[in-house]
């Protein structure tokens, strides 16, 4: 059975007891679980909010991100030692929340770019980092699951064929590949497709519209989306991903500049929206 989460960016990049009262009205909606951004240095606070969630009954999953001082595709193999340095924390700081998937684009550095296209050095770089952070997860029972963004926000992995491929060279049974409709509508030339290519790999899914509001009121094809997944015998979370000014510090630094819906419009209205998709299906 797919599980339906929330990520709690669209009210705070945080995790500490302010978000509490959050994960409440959450479980009420129907969610089986919430995503955070495994980013903050307090790791007490990991652990208190997965004894909160566990309490409610509520799964987590958590987002993650590497910077240029961590890069896993630097030419300077220190750089990419604090790479390996800063993910095994990552994966130290899910199993204070009780975690079991880390997703986001840390096969690379998030809005770092070489002013080239992607090198089989830098894939290879990448492979060698995924690796080695693959076997902690695996003692920490954890699967990373790598995300294609963008070309605004990184280079080394815009599609799921640049993706798969990346999977394929790291070859770590940890190490896995996500989905996100929203990179997907601005990288990808169908649907289809690329879901049948990353399928292989294939172990958490964002469910987010094109302008990052609530899902179904955008121009993602959702029918297209879902069936798909369903062909591909998906079996994992469908997330919802979006963001808002309300954290400023996060907004600025992914360049949010408006409201896309509001939290709570995108929190009812997309549970709703995916529980009659996957009906559908």
């Amino acid at each position: 059975m797919n599980k339906i989460g929330f990520n709690l960016l669209p009210w705070s990049a945080g995790v500490s007891s302010t978000v509490f009262p959050l994960l409440d009205r959450l479980k009420a909606i129907g969610y089986d679980g919430i995503e955070v951004l495994i980013g903050s240095p307090d790791e007490a606070e990991y652990k208190a909010l997965g004894k909160y969630a566990a309490d409610l009954g509520l799964e987590i999953t958590g987002v993650f991100v590497l910077g240029a001082d961590d890069n896993p595709i630097s030419a300077d193999p220190r750089v990419r030692q604090r790479g390996v340095d800063k993910i095994n924390w990552a994966i130290d700081r899910a199993q204070d929340l009780g975690a079991k998937v880390i997703c986001g684009p840390f096969h690379s550095a998030h809005g770092s770019f070489s002013r080239a296209a992607p090198t089989e050095q830098e894939y290879q770089w990448s492979a060698e980092v995924l690796r080695q952070v693959g076997d902690h997860a695996k003692q920490a029972d954890i699967v990373l699951t790598l995300e294609a963004v963008n070309r605004f926000e990184t280079y080394l992995a815009n599609t799921m064929d640049q993706l798969a491929k990346l999977m394929e060279l790291t070859d770590h049974p940890n190490v896995k590949a996500m989905y996100d409709t929203h990179h997907a509508n601005i990288e990808e030339k169908s649907i289809t497709e690329p879901i049948k290519r990353i399928r292989p790999h294939l172990a958490h899914v964002h469910i987010s519209e094109n302008d990052r509001g609530t899902p179904g009121k955008g121009l993602v094809r959702w029918d297209e989306v879902f069936k798909a997944l369903k062909d591909a015998n998906y079996e994992g979370w469908y997330t919802i991903e979006s963001f808002s000014r309300a954290d400023p510090d996060f907004a600025n630094a992914i360049n949010v500049w408006r409201e896309y819906s509001d939290p709570w419009e995108i929190a009812e209205e997309g549970y709703s929206f995916i529980r009659k998709m996957l009906d559908k299906v």
